[in-house]
């Protein structure tokens, strides 16, 4: 397993290094210069031209590359244009609440997801499996904001939940409170996908030998699709949880921003706006990171769920 893990970490490192260089190239095209933000509106051409310099924007492109990944490596993000303060302590300040947002809404929709799936494929062609199915696409055809919406008008607005702001973190009774709505709102997407792939899953695998095997030893309907059949039909299901989490840290930025939930991409989408490049980098950088343990996190299920994996 350790040896599955590590190549995984060695595959991941050329991704990481082209995510730097990518959300460094591209706030290279922001007509926006940092110098000017830094030095005000007030100032002279002749101090933008020195503050130019002092940052090193004067260098060409591959040097100030070489600068940053150098300043990466060694965990320096640079300092915020804004309010001057380090671009780490910023991004601590918001990472825990992404987290929390995160987790909440795994919390609910992947087992009601794998649970409806499941129903639905030990109900195939009922009333039952045509309503979860049905519910599913639309589950997948909503996007986010319009459940948020009618989430913050309907809800919130009815003063039943609070829906702006974090009030505390989610083990407080005034911080769960306040996470419900932006984790329904992001989870709400979430449940359609895991509940159609678990059913198309869970019936190939209940037509498996194995499966017929367990059935003629007398085992129930349920025992064997729990115990039999679910888990080697999680494969897929893995698969899609990783990949929608991904689409999830997009979702999240919506979600935060909305909800005025003070996450990385709520953080991230006013360091573009407000031309804050360091920040808006290093937020770049931890949603990719993100990403990329959230991919190794699903090949170390792979290896738990078919140990062939591992040994592969």
């Amino acid at each position: 397993m350790a040896r599955h893990i590590a190549h995984r970490l060695m595959i991941s490192l050329p991704v990481l290094l082209g995510v730097l260089l990518i959300g460094f190239l591209l706030l290279q095209v922001v007509p926006t210069d940092p110098a000017t933000v830094v030095a005000g509106p007030t100032a002279t051409k002749a101090e933008v031209a020195a503050i130019r310099q002092q940052l090193g924007l004067d260098e060409p492109l591959w040097i100030q590359f070489g600068r940053y990944l150098g300043r990466v490596l060694q965990l320096d993000l640079g300092r915020s244009m804004i309010s001057n303060r380090p671009v780490v302590d910023e991004i601590a300040l918001t990472f825990w609440p992404t987290v929390e947002l995160m987790l909440a809404c795994l919390v609910w929709a992947v087992p009601l997801g794998i649970a409806l799936g499941t129903l639905a494929a030990r109900r195939r062609g009922t009333l039952i499996d045509r309503a979860i199915m049905a519910l599913s696409v639309m589950g997948v055809s909503v996007p986010v904001f319009w459940v948020g919406l009618l989430l913050i008008q309907y809800v919130g607005g009815a003063g039943l939940l609070p829906f702006q702001g974090r009030n505390g973190p989610i083990w407080t009774p005034a911080g769960f409170l306040s996470i419900i709505l932006p984790a329904v709102t992001l989870g709400a997407v979430f449940v359609g996908p895991v509940a159609r792939m678990t059913r198309t899953s869970l019936l190939e695998t209940l037509g498996a030998d194995y499966v017929r095997t367990a059935r003629a030893k007398g085992a129930s309907d349920w025992r064997v699709t729990i115990r039999h059949a679910l888990r080697n039909a999680m494969i897929p299901v893995v698969t899609l949880v990783g990949l929608q989490i991904g689409f999830l840290l997009g979702g999240s930025i919506v979600t935060e921003t909305m909800f005025a939930w003070p996450g990385v991409g709520r953080m991230a989408v006013g360091a573009i706006t407000s031309s804050d490049f360091p920040l808006a980098q290093g937020a770049i950088l931890i949603l990719a990171v993100g990403f990329m343990m959230i991919n190794l996190a699903v090949d170390v299920l792979y290896a738990y769920l078919d140990p062939r994996i591992a040994r592969s």
